[in-house]
């Protein structure tokens, strides 16, 4: 609902004389009003009152302002500048000023249009290393996020969906009888996961996050994913459990067609988060998210925003989304083996978004976890003795208990290891087992001569196995081996496409 005429104050700031500069670009989004003049922007708060946002008056919108600016220099160092005052000055024109206060914006540094990665991802400029980085960045930020206990964790999301129910009752894009249908959905998930999300609300997973974390507010600042433009307006939004943050990211790169990079920066999160607890959760929570950008494009369609048509089909395909993503979707574990240079680790990342429910299956890799033993990054390399009997024998005990644990909560697991020694292939088996759930294994078999080239060409990435290595691996007996053998010298996607296949035949 508009609350007050911003005519002037928007005249104001599309004015070049304002700036002096040869031209302002001026940007609407359902909250905000953002002027690109020189190399600086200015972001002003639109006269709304929503359920879950009231910048009616011009000390509510500088008040959001300053908080605005305070809670994102952290993430953003060097974007965000200030505040400045909108008033009128004797003369009764708008200034920048300290006299009677008519607005407030808050002034940051211009950067590229093109380092915003929503924009990357219309390019085509998203990549694996790239996502990786934003995501250990998002678990750094969400280690160092103020902890807030404010009720239970089941409560908190409780809120979220009452916003979300409230946002949804200002638009007529949706009818009655499909609004009353996945709120009652949402309300029977949030009834299964009671337990889990009380547990982490005590545990202290729900924190005081970035609340908006969708790819146009991550820009790339010199070479490195940054966060920016979160929350300002509403605490209860932004205070939420981590998993329910990292969420709105997953469901952005779902929607727009990256299935892969949504389980990548699952995966790499979850490896430096250790928050593994929570990743049945994540479905929900993307559910969540979908449903909150629907009605938020909706809200716009309300309000008589240009390209009517277009937004109710893009709010209706966000609907459609969280509808999909709360589908019940039964674990699946596929187990990966084979000798070094086979693969294994390529087509797990290429598998991983096509098990399970979206984000797609969790990977439980011995590499990553052998690395996470030794407290190092998956990239350090760790010398022979990490690679001792004692050792590995720790590393497939953690992931079958891992993948137990991940199975008996409902998730989907794609394990990858050489499983070349019967005892390990039988505990990966029987992690299955105990969960009730069917195990698909698959052996990656490739010439000598490739698996060589391959090692010897490895650059990058967390296999430590050189020649030697691979060397053992040959000579040795693989005992008792009954997995599907699968050619590992023809194309990943065709590989994954076998898997698939025979695991759906299954």
């Amino acid at each position: 609902m508009l609350v007050q005429d911003q005519t002037a104050t928007v005249t104001f700031l599309s004015d070049r004389k304002t700036h002096g500069c040869e031209r302002v670009e001026h940007i609407q989004t359902h909250i905000s009003e953002i002027f690109l003049a020189g190399n600086r922007a200015f972001k002003m708060k639109r006269a709304v009152k929503l359920p879950y946002v009231d910048f009616s008056t011009p000390e509510l919108r500088l008040r959001a302002c300053e908080k605005e600016v305070e809670l994102n220099k952290a993430t953003a160092p060097g974007l965000y500048l200030g505040v400045r005052r909108i008033a009128r000055d004797k003369d009764g024109q708008l200034a920048f000023g300290e006299s009677e206060l008519v607005d407030a914006v808050v002034e940051m540094v211009r950067f590229d249009q093109g380092a915003l990665l929503d924009r990357m991802a219309v390019e085509g400029r998203l990549d694996a290393t790239l996502m990786t980085k934003a995501a250990r960045m998002i678990a750094s930020y969400h280690h160092s996020a103020p902890v807030i206990h404010q009720g239970s964790g089941s409560a908190n999301i409780a809120g979220v969906l009452a916003i979300n129910a409230a946002g949804f009752a200002t638009s007529r894009v949706f009818g009655d009888v499909e609004l009353t249908e996945i709120t009652r959905r949402f309300e029977q998930t949030l009834a299964q996961f009671k337990g889990l999300v009380d547990t982490r609300e005590a545990a202290g997973k729900v924190r005081r996050c970035h609340g908006d974390l969708h790819l146009r507010n991550i820009c790339l600042l010199d070479g490195e994913p940054r966060l920016f433009d979160c929350i300002e307006f509403n605490d209860q939004i932004a205070t939420v459990d981590t998993l329910y943050d990292l969420a709105f990211l997953l469901m952005d790169l779902w929607h727009r067609g990256f299935p892969e990079l949504a389980n990548l920066v699952m995966n790499r999160y979850l490896d430096q988060a250790d928050d593994e607890d929570g990743f049945v959760l994540l479905p929900f929570f993307m559910a969540i998210r979908a449903a909150v950008r629907a009605h938020v494009i909706a809200t716009q369609v309300a309000e008589g925003g240009s390209r009517p048509e277009q937004l109710v089909a893009e709010a209706r395909s966000y609907f459609q989304l969280a509808r999909s993503l709360l589908a019940a979707v039964p674990a699946r574990l596929i187990v990966i083996g084979g000798f070094s240079g086979s693969g294994k680790t390529t087509v797990a990342d290429a598998l991983a978004a096509w098990l399970g429910a979206p984000p797609g299956a969790r990977i439980i890799e011995s590499d990553r976890i052998r690395k996470a033993l030794h407290g190092v990054p998956a990239e350090v390399h760790l010398g022979a003795d990490a690679y001792r009997s004692c050792v590995s024998d720790t590393v497939y005990s953690e992931m079958a208990r891992r993948s137990l644990a991940l199975l008996k909560a409902g998730g989907s697991v794609v394990a990858d290891a050489v499983f070349d020694r019967l005892a390990n292939r039988q505990l990966i088996e029987g992690a299955a087992k105990s969960a009730g759930v069917q195990c698909k294994a698959v052996w990656l078999d490739a010439g000598t001569s490739i698996l060589r080239k391959r090692v010897a060409n490895r650059d990058g990435g967390p296999s430590d196995a050189d020649l030697s290595v691979l060397a053992r691996q040959i000579s040795g007996e693989r005992e008792g081996l009954t997995w599907r053998m699968i050619n590992a010298e023809q194309r990943v996607d065709k590989i994954v496409q076998e898997i698939l296949e025979t695991e759906k035949a299954a």
